[in-house]
């Protein structure tokens, strides 16, 4: 396989999934990589598939001074990534009028939004004083409007889409760029528990490539696969009356507190 320009990088969430199958893609082509995930036995096994190149770092995204330390380690050993990508991220199924419910809004905001803050932070100011990098948010065509029982993931997605913007206008003058990535749906574990319908799915690997690609090109937002770019912006165009009538009685994902 011909290798990428892409010498090292950082993925969180990297023990399963988008993750993982992103590390792999990056690894087959020779890239050095950080992948930061709180299994340790699954990040164990990706070193042992790729020992020269993987730098393992079992922490929980919440934990920005695991990020740090681990980035400082990184940075250390390899030098300033080309690319981190803020991967990690959790889906539940939560009403608001259950008070169980909660603690699991709190879960998903803390992950899928702080998250990404927290895995970017320590690396922003080495990569202005490199002149270099690319910061990689994973959201979801899920923030693009509220979907019933899932309160909580789409309002950290929408919060993620929001925050990246952000980001990337703040960061324009600088030399790095920032991507915001909204996946449709994906065959991962996350999206296994789901019942419903789920069309244009994709599985992981293929993501995986179409992912490296939007990032190789750093198109400021990007969805994958491209249909659900279409079907997210007929959603957005739709008036709420329509919309709610639309998806009052669609399925909702499980409660799994």
């Amino acid at each position: 396989m011909q290798k990428s320009h892409v010498k090292s990088l950082v993925i969180s969430g990297a023990s399963s999934g988008i993750g993982l199958a992103l590390a792999q893609h990056y690894l087959q082509q020779g890239a050095t990589i950080a992948a930061m995930a709180r299994r340790a036995d699954l990040l164990e096994a990706l070193f042992r598939q790729f020992p020269q190149q993987v730098h393992i770092y079992p922490l929980d995204v919440r934990d920005l001074t695991a990020i740090q330390a681990a980035a400082h380690d990184f940075i250390n050993k390899v030098g300033v990534p080309d690319i981190v990508i803020a991967n990690a991220g959790v889906s539940r199924g939560t009403l608001t009028e259950y008070a169980e419910d909660i603690h699991a809004f709190q879960q998903v905001m803390d992950i899928n939004v702080m998250g990404i803050a927290k895995t970017f932070q320590p690396f922003i100011a080495p990569m202005k004083a490199a002149g270099k990098g690319t910061l990689v948010g994973i959201s979801s065509v899920a923030g693009f409007r509220g979907l019933p029982g899932s309160e909580a993931y789409s309002a950290s997605k929408a919060a993620a889409i929001s925050y990246l913007e952000s980001l990337r206008v703040e960061l324009r003058h600088t030399d790095i760029k920032v991507v915001t990535l909204c996946p449709g749906y994906i065959r991962t574990p996350m999206t296994d528990v789901n019942t419903y319908p789920m069309p244009f799915i994709i599985d992981a690997d293929d993501a995986a490539q179409r992912f490296a690609k939007v990032i190789e090109k750093q198109k400021s937002f990007a969805v994958v696969p491209w249909q659900m770019g279409l079907v997210g912006k007929l959603l957005k165009l739709l008036p709420n009356w329509l919309y709610d009538l639309a998806f009052s009685k669609a399925p909702h994902k499980p409660r799994n507190i």
